[in-house]
């Protein structure tokens, strides 16, 4: 049998069915660019191509240099900016800005927090460690908040019940369901339901748009959301260091709930993704990627200060 290698080229493109993510795949046998000579050919231009390599790497090794001593330096910056001269001045803004480390996740420097935004993080991380257990009187109390919410008008089911299934539940018991999602994911469904609840019923009862046949289980997804953003703003543990995490710290400046905000609209984007693609139940994970890439642009634009600034918070008000 002969091996088969495929090239991938990722196309990107805005949601509402105007453009579309996609892959393009290639055999080699349709690409025109070679990929090695021969060798038991004689090349004539061989050496020139040594000479051009030894050249690449002298040049890769100087790079690596240089990054490396940028970084040490910008280190030894915010460090000094930090002690020496305090967060609150021109000069330690001026002197801690973010630096990049090469790779394929770019990571910046922690940046200095204000008073307000570390007691918002430490309360936001404490939440996020909190496991969902189904046995708490007061986890207990917060599903049956939930069912209320979305059900105003029907009598509450036990706890273990086929009727949970209707809301998205995988099983008639809905503790199965969180394993890594937490608490704080239950948190923001009925923060969803208690903020935006035309939006919330709208996703609930999959009001909007032709829907596929094999629907995406609408409680199982918010919980795939919540993980999903924890991980992308690198909020678990310590100071955030990639470019979302960073820029996500400007939004607890404004507002407490920012997670829980930016769930909203995360919920709220993941639907437009799936209709715009017309996806079934075996695409969540690539609408949800798509979602992540979407966001992750969004939180980069320069004039995004917090939550309401994201042009997919549009989104929220249909």
């Amino acid at each position: 049998m002969t091996s088969r290698t495929v090239r991938r080229r990722l196309l990107h493109g805005d949601v509402d069915g105007k453009k579309r993510e996609h892959l393009i795949t290639a055999d080699l046998d349709d690409l025109n660019e070679p990929l090695l000579a021969n060798d038991e050919e004689y090349n004539p231009k061989r050496l020139e191509k040594l000479e051009d390599i030894f050249y690449d790497e002298r040049r890769k090794e100087r790079l690596h240099w240089t990054l490396l001593f940028s970084q040490l330096l910008s280190e030894w910056a915010q460090w000094f900016a930090k002690i020496v001269l305090g967060s609150g001045s021109l000069i330690a803004r001026l002197w801690t800005l973010p630096s990049t480390e090469s790779g394929p996740i770019k990571k910046l420097l922690p940046p200095i927090l204000s008073e307000l935004q570390v007691a918002r993080l430490g309360t936001l991380q404490k939440r996020l460690a909190v496991p969902f257990d189904g046995t708490c009187v007061e986890h207990q109390d917060a599903l049956k908040q939930l069912w209320r919410l979305a059900y105003p008008k029907r009598e509450l089911p036990e706890l273990k019940s086929e009727l949970w299934k209707e809301m998205g539940w995988q099983g008639c018991d809905p503790s199965t369901d969180f394993r890594g999602g937490g608490f704080i994911s239950l948190e923001n469904l009925i923060y969803f339901a208690q903020k935006y609840p035309e939006a919330f019923q709208n996703l609930l009862l999959k009001n909007e748009g032709n829907r596929a046949e094999w629907e995406y289980p609408f409680a199982v997804a918010g919980i795939n959301i919540s993980f999903m953003l924890v991980q992308m703003l690198n909020i678990q543990s310590g100071t955030p260091t990639t470019l979302s995490g960073v820029r996500f710290l400007r939004f607890l400046s404004d507002d407490e709930w920012a997670f829980d905000e930016l769930f909203c609209v995360a919920f709220r984007v993941m639907d437009a993704h799936w209709l715009a693609k017309r996806a079934s139940y075996m695409e969540f994970n690539e609408v949800l990627k798509s979602t992540k890439m979407q966001l992750e642009r969004e939180l980069a634009l320069d004039d995004v200060t917090c939550v309401k600034d994201l042009p997919a918070y549009n989104l929220l008000r249909r």
